[in-house]
């Protein structure tokens, strides 16, 4: 499987991230370790939402859908709590 998911800083409440991955547990990890430089300075990250999809290419077009315009929106209204 592979996951689109989304973050909230929980250090930074207004801060959010969208990422993709094929291993969920060891990215969130990733992420609160310091190991990925886009996301370290707003640590620790707690995880809000994730989908699953059977194949990358899907994983991959949400994750580029929700990064845009429209996404963003999309994702506002339904996706984080």
């Amino acid at each position: 499987m592979h996951y689109v998911y989304l973050l909230r800083s929980q250090s930074h409440p207004e801060e959010r991230y969208v990422g993709m991955t094929s291993d969920l547990k060891a990215r969130l990890q990733r992420h609160n370790q310091g190991g990925v430089p886009h996301t370290s300075k707003f640590r620790p990250w707690t995880l809000e939402t994730y989908l699953a999809f059977s194949t990358r290419q899907q994983a991959a077009e949400f994750e580029h859908y929700l990064k845009s315009g429209s996404g963003h929106a999309f994702a506002n209204r339904r996706l984080w709590p």
